[in-house]
C-alpha cells in the first residue's frame, strides 16, 4: 500500500466508493475519517461560493432523496468501515478512527425537502449500530455543514433540535461581516444582521460553531474594514456559540474567480484568530 492510495484532506472525491449519497473524507477540521452524506447529487446550492471546489455548480435545490437507498448505503459503508479492510485499504495510519456523520457534499443540505426525515435515518441507523448513547465513551458526531441560509424555517429549526439529542452540531458559515462582502464571496444578497439572527436561532436549537473561509483576492487578504465588520457581527453571538473554525483553502476551487484565489499565510490565519479570541471565543484553525 503507498501513499498514493490514501483519501488526503486535499482529495474529497466525491464518488471514491461509488454510492449515490454516501462518501467518506479524510477531515482535517474533524481529525480523522468522516462519512459525508451528499443530499445535492445535481450539484445544486442557493448560494455559490467563489471557493467552492464543486464542478459544475448551479444554483437550486437537490432532486427527492431515495430515503431506502441512502440508508442502505449508510448501513453498507458503517459496515464495511467498522468491521471491514477500509481503514486499512484507503487511510493512513494516524487518521483511522471514524469522527463523524457529516452532511455537506454538493450543495445546502438542508435545502432537500427531506432533510427531517433524513436526520431521523441518520439516528436510527447509528443508534442500530450503537454508535450513539450514553453507553457509548465516545459517541460518534453528527455535523451539519451549512451556509445558514434556512435557520428561520420552523422544520429546519425543529430537526436542529432533533440533531442536538444525537450528539449534533452545527458549522454555521459566516464569512464576512458586510453585505458586499457576503455578496462577492458567496454571491448571495442577504443582510448580515438577519444572517446572524439565523445563527442565534440556530445556536440555541444546538451546539453551534461559525466557520469561516478567508482567502486572499487579486492577491490582498480581507481589508481592515471588511475584518472589523466581521468580528462586530461575530461578537454578537459570543455567548451562544461553541467557537470559531477558521480555515483557508485546501483545495482548488472550481467557480470563475478560481484564479483570482489565493492561500494566506499560516501567520495572517494565527493573527486574525488572536483577534477573534479576544472577542471571547474559541478558535481552531486549519490553513
Amino acid at each position: 500500500m503507498t501513499l498514493q492510495n490514501y483519501l488526503t484532506v486535499t482529495d474529497h472525491n466525491r464518488d471514491v466508493n461509488g454510492m449515490k449519497y454516501i462518501y467518506p473524507v479524510v477531515s482535517r477540521r474533524a481529525g480523522g475519517v468522516s462519512i459525508g452524506i451528499n443530499l445535492n447529487i445535481n450539484n445544486a446550492c442557493n448560494w455559490r461560493c467563489v471557493y467552492c471546489q464543486v464542478p459544475n455548480l448551479t444554483r437550486g435545490t437537490p432532486p427527492p432523496i431515495e430515503l431506502d437507498v441512502l440508508e442502505n448505503e449508510l448501513r453498507s459503508f458503517l459496515t464495511y468501515a467498522l468491521h471491514g479492510d477500509f481503514m486499512q485499504r484507503y487511510v493512513a495510519e494516524g487518521d483511522r478512527h471514524l469522527q463523524d456523520i457529516a452532511f455537506s457534499g454538493n450543495g445546502e443540505p438542508t435545502s432537500a425537502k427531506e432533510f427531517p426525515q433524513v436526520v431521523l435515518l441518520v439516528e436510527k441507523v447509528l443508534r442500530d449500530f450503537n454508535l450513539l448513547g450514553a453507553n457509548r465513551a465516545n459517541p460518534i458526531k453528527v455535523r451539519l455543514i451549512t451556509n445558514g441560509s434556512l435557520m428561520d424555517k420552523p422544520a429546519i429549526l425543529k430537526s436542529i433540535s432533533h440533531l442536538a439529542k444525537c450528539n449534533g452540531e452545527v458549522w454555521f458559515k459566516v464569512d464576512a461581516g458586510t453585505k458586499e462582502g457576503i455578496a462577492r464571496i458567496n454571491d448571495v444578497n442577504i443582510n448580515p444582521q438577519s444572517h446572524i439572527q439565523r445563527l442565534k436561532s440556530c445556536a440555541e436549537a444546538c451546539p453551534t460553531f461559525i466557520q469561516t473561509c478567508m482567502f486572499a483576492l487579486d492577491g490582498l487578504p480581507p481589508q481592515e474594514g471588511e475584518i472589523s465588520a466581521y468580528l462586530a457581527l461575530i461578537g454578537q453571538v459570543e455567548h451562544v456559540v461553541q467557537g470559531v473554525h477558521l480555515y483557508g483553502l485546501a483545495r482548488p476551487s472550481h467557480q470563475a474567480e478560481a484564479e483570482r484565489l489565493s492561500r494566506l499565510p499560516v501567520e495572517w490565519l494565527e493573527a486574525m484568530a488572536q483577534r477573534i479570541r479576544q472577542l471571547g471565543l474559541t478558535v481552531y484553525v486549519s490553513p
